[in-house]
């Protein structure tokens, strides 16, 4: 989905393996191993989780690219041995394992990186900062795109969003949950996240509230930061900037996970 190939708005799920998921979102009977081939053409993206959690094998990656669409993307949790540590700067081994672990093979399917840190994690300038330098703006040749998902009230400082601009990294947009929101624009892309699906909606949320994130997508993809978001430094809701659009990824993610897919379908429908 797009406008004259100045920005390009994706919407998917955090990763495509989920017991209550098969015979409602993925057709009885499906086998297992075709479930990301099912999943990448009813949506546009998907958040691999296991990253975050160990390496994968390079086959792997090969594979994840090989059985989605041509224009299909990936967005990739990093793994908390990079994030979860006291010294952030310390994080560089951890940083270049990953990236030479076989993630290139998803060749023009990669998409951003979230880097999420733990809600105990508090701000500290000369810390992040330090995280900062160490991620590169291109791998092997391919460049990257990283945003930065905090989850403690500290993050909400303006100091923290110039560190996002200066280095061009995003934050993610955390909403309809319980962690704070930063929605300032920093980056060329912007990374949403929302996790307010309910089990009483067949769809996940109310036609209404799909219909403000439609709204909200296609603003943040047109540079601005619409009415209904928190950003941390003071700027008028709407304030046109067309000349900075935006790519948009956005994840339902967490709520009543078993409604994720049909959520995030709806909004792909509504954004046609």
């Amino acid at each position: 989905m797009g406008t004259k190939a100045k920005r390009t708005i994706r919407v998917g799920i955090g990763g495509w393996t989920y017991e209550p998921w098969r015979g409602s979102f993925y057709p009885q009977g499906l086998t297992q191993k075709r479930e990301l081939e099912f999943a990448s053409r009813a949506l546009t993206s998907i958040e691999i989780n296991g990253t975050y959690y160990g390496s994968q094998k390079p086959e792997s990656f090969a594979k994840w690219h090989d059985e989605t669409p041509d224009d299909f993307v990936f967005a990739l949790k990093a793994p908390r041995f990079a994030t979860n540590r006291k010294v952030l700067a310390e994080a560089g081994q951890s940083i270049e394992r990953f990236l030479s672990g076989g993630l290139m093979a998803l060749k023009a399917k990669l998409g951003p990186i979230n880097w999420q840190f733990m809600a105990t994690k508090q701000f500290d300038p000369d810390d992040f900062e330090a995280f900062l330098k160490l991620l590169p703006a291109s791998h092997e040749g391919r460049a990257l795109r990283h945003a930065i998902e905090v989850r403690h009230e500290s993050f909400r400082k303006p100091e923290f969003i110039d560190l996002l601009r200066a280095y061009g990294v995003a934050p993610v947009l955390s909403a309809d949950g319980a962690y704070p929101q930063i929605a300032d624009l920093t980056a060329p892309f912007v990374y949403a996240r929302i996790m307010g699906t309910t089990e009483d909606e067949p769809l996940g949320y109310i036609d209404a509230r799909l219909d403000d994130w439609v709204d909200r997508v296609r603003a943040l993809a047109d540079g601005r930061v619409p009415s209904g978001l928190q950003c941390v430094q003071s700027a008028p809701p709407d304030t046109p900037r067309p000349d900075t659009p935006r790519d948009v990824y956005l994840y339902v993610i967490s709520g009543y996970k078993a409604h994720n897919p049909p959520a995030a379908m709806a909004l792909i429908d509504k954004l046609r």
